[in-house]
This record gives structure tokens, C-alpha cells and sequence, in this order.
């Protein structure tokens, strides 16, 4: 099956099919750069495109990486030869075990915890590295939750690039161990993220991030297209088909929001039938500003202060996407709900012990809000439904402090029948 919507891009242009940037607000249109909001209004600025002819016979001859998907994607032809950390084409379990448990017969996880440096993030640091090049910058930095600090620093080695993250100074150790490793500059900022995202803010206008390519600042618009591999890949794996739910972690609301994005480029180019679809937030309550909103029935996402939640991941305060997430839940049927920490360790242990996958605390809350809507009959449990788990357990290990043995013995046999 394919479309074609206008003359196919020259396989030269650094941005590929990108053809200019827009206000997500006011609809004014600028020309490609390292800009991220509208000259305008001030409101956020993303890329828009004109798409050659796409088929899923290319995309399916295409690397096993997200560059099957370059002609979707600002990014060179050519990207899949350079050096990157080819993230993506993670697997799509088939949960019937947990599906069994929750009453919902046909049941998927999206596991990202296989890319590079285990978690989503991989995705959309692959992005704005070719973004980086074309610019001209030399140092690769970022504000982070933990998981996108390891993503830029990895991805800066691979890239010949210098990094220079922050980070809250309250993370998980694995995750700074994780962020540290690849050799970069790792700076712990004694405050919340949104301070450290404030700070990073500053650093943009001053000498000293002069050549700096901030990935989710300056490069922002970039940067979080690569979210829309994840609804490319859910897409092709379920045989070209879009879900008909799909449950998925909110931090800044960015993921969710570029998934959406994915599906109705996906209707647009004719690769998939025009199905209908509902999409799910999913937030842990001591920092879930955009469920507050969705059951306030408000616009207005009022800013957690103080995040307090173990899925530190997804403790971003004041949520930059958070209102295009109300509007989506809602346009779509969908809804935004949150879930405490013990049913976030609760989601963690379900889904390990049921189907074998060890999830980092935000799979902890996608899969507690999944079984949280069930167990309430508020989803239709024969519908397609998929649930995301975004990185690898191994990184929030704390979570889980108390799992361990089930019964220290003595090396005997007797000493072993008697814990039977």
C-alpha cells in the first residue's frame, strides 16, 4: 500500500521530507532551524512535512532500526550509514498471560527497554543528533529525568560529540551510573527537574552554551519526532493496523502526543485503514498535573511544585505538553489517570512475573493505570490494546528493594523439601 502527497525530497537534504517548522498554537510557518518557539505568539513550534511516495514494501526492506522509517523522519537518506546507535524495532510481546489476569483478550506491551541504553529515549537523542551535525554544534546537552541523560551521552560517543547533561541530584544511582559511563560531563543540580530545565533555559543564551545542542530545548522539534517511531512499529507490527487502545506514560506529554502524530500520518499516507482509536495517560499521583486536569475537566494544567513519586522518570512538574495531552485523551475518547506508588511497584511485579518483562517504575504506572481501568470495566476488554513500557527495570531497582530469596536453606535436600 502507499501515497503520494507531494514530489519525493532530495536524498541530500539534511531534513529529508521536513519541509518547515509550525506553531502548534497560531499555525505560523518558519523556515528550518534550531528554534523551538513561534516568532509569533511564542507557542511551541514542530516540523511539518512533505511526504514523497511511501510504501510499506520499502519500509518493510529498510533497516531493523528506526531508519526503516528515515522518509517519515527529519533526517538524512543516507542515515542508516552513519554512526548512530540505531535505536528501535523493539519487540511487541503478546501479553495473553497478563491479558488472562486482567480480563482482556487481546493484549500487547510494547517493550522499549531493548535499545541502546534500555529505555525510549534512544529514539528521539538518534533524532536530534542528525539535527546536531546540521547545525554545526559540537556539544550535545540536555535536562533529564535520568533515562535521556544516558541516551545523549551514549549517543554523543557513537556521534564523535561532546556531552554535557543535567540532572536532579535526587536520581536513581543506576540511572547516574547509567548517565556518567560514556565519559561526558554529568552535572547533578540540587533541585526538581523543572529547575534543572530552567537553568538549562538560561544556559542557552549564554556564551557558555555557545555550539551547545540542547535536545529538548533548542532542538526540541526534532528531537521529538522520534516518538512517532514508537506509533510506526505498533503499527507495522500488529500487521499494519492501529490499536484500538493504547496506554501510554506521560512526563512531559511529548511521547504521547508524537504517537498520535504517528497514527494520523500513518491514516494520511494510506498505509493503515482509518481506524478509530483511544489513547491513555498514564501518571503516577504524586506528579500527575494532566490527570488532575483531565478529572477537573479543566484546561489549565496547574504545575506539581514538588513532585513526590517513585517514577522519577515522569516527575516533571509542569509538563510542556500536558495541554495537547487533554486535547488528544479527549478528541479520541481516551482518559488520563494516575496511580500510587505501591500500585506502581504492584505494575512492575505484575507484568515480570506474569509475562516476563522487568520494567522500569513509568512501566510500573503504564501497566498499574492499565489495570486500573480494567479492574473499573472502563476498557473494552476484546479491543486491540496495547500498553508501553518505556526502559528497563534494572534502572529503578530501589522499587523493588523487597523482592529477594523465598527461602534461605542448607545445601541438603531436606533442607529444600521443607520450603515446598
Amino acid at each position: 500500500m502507499s501515497a503520494t502527497l507531494s514530489t519525493a525530497p532530495s536524498t541530500t537534504a539534511p531534513f529529508g521530507p521536513a519541509a518547515h517548522l509550525s506553531c502548534r498554537e497560531c499555525g505560523h510557518t518558519t523556515e528550518l532551524g534550531p528554534k523551538f518557539a513561534c516568532e509569533e505568539c511564542f507557542g511551541p513550534l514542530e516540523i511539518s512535512y512533505d511526504f514523497g511516495t511511501v510504501t510499506r514494501e520499502q519500509i518493510e526492506a529498510g533497516p531493523a532500526s528506526i531508519w526503516r522509517y528515515a522518509p517519515l523522519l527529519p533526517v538524512p537518506a543516507d542515515v542508516a550509514t552513519r554512526p548512530t546507535t540505531n535505536p528501535g524495532w523493539t519487540r511487541l510481546v503478546r501479553a495473553h498471560h497478563l491479558g488472562r489476569e486482567l480480563g482482556l483478550t487481546n493484549l500487547h506491551v510494547k517493550d522499549d527497554s531493548g535499545n541502546p541504553t534500555h529505555s525510549f529515549k534512544d529514539r528521539v537523542v538518534a533524532i536530534a543528533v542528525q539535527a546536531a551535525h546540521a547545525f554545526g554544534y559540537t556539544t550535545l546537552s540536555c535536562s533529564s529525568t535520568g533515562n535521556l541523560a544516558g541516551a545523549v551521552g551514549a549517543a554523543a560517543a557513537r556521534a564523535g560529540l561532546d556531552s554535557c547533561v543535567f540532572i536532579p541530584s535526587d536520581l536513581e544511582k543506576e540511572k547516574i551510573v547509567v548517565a556518567s559511563v560514556y565519559g561526558g560531563r554529568l552535572i547533578a543540580i540540587d533541585g526538581t527537574y523543572d529547575e534543572v530545565n530552567r537553568f538549562c533555559s538560561e544556559l542557552i543564551g549564554d556564551e557558555l552554551g555557545e555550539k551547545w545542542g540542547f535536545v529538548n530545548v533548542n532542538l526540541r522539534p526534532y528531537y521529538a519526532e522520534g516518538s512517532k517511531t514508537l506509533a510506526y512499529e505498533i503499527a507495522e507490527q500488529l500487521g499494519w493496523r492501529l490499536p484500538e487502545q493504547i496506554v501510554i506514560p506521560v512526563a512531559s506529554g511529548s511521547q504521547l502526543t508524537k504517537i498520535d502524530k504517528g497514527f494520523r500520518e500513518l491514516v494520511k499516507l494510506g498505509l493503515v485503514e482509518d481506524t478509530p482509536y483511544k489513547v491513555i495517560g498514564a501518571q503516577g499521583s504524586g506528579c500527575s498535573p494532566v490527570s488532575q486536569a483531565y478529572k477537573d475537566g479543566i484546561d489549565v494544567i496547574r504545575p506539581v511544585k514538588q513532585p513526590d513519586t517513585i517514577a522519577k522518570s515522569l516527575a516533571i512538574g509542569n509538563p510542556a505538553d500536558g495541554p495537547y495531552v487533554l486535547d488528544i485523551a479527549r478528541r479520541t475518547g481516551g482518559t488520563v489517570e494516575d496511580v500510587t506508588d505501591e500500585e506502581i511497584r504492584a505494575g512492575v511485579k505484575l507484568l515480570a512475573r506474569t509475562e516476563g518483562v522487568f520494567a522500569e517504575t513509568a512501566g510500573g504506572v503504564t501497566v498499574g493505570v492499565l489495570k486500573k481501568l480494567a479492574d473499573a470495566g472502563r476498557l473494552d476488554p476484546d479491543a486491540l490494546t496495547v500498553v508501553i513500557n518505556s526502559g528497563d527495570g534494572l534502572k529503578t531497582l530501589d522499587a523493588v528493594s523487597d523482592c529477594g530469596p523465598t527461602a534461605v536453606i542448607k545445601p541438603s535436600l531436606d533442607a529444600f523439601r521443607a520450603t515446598l
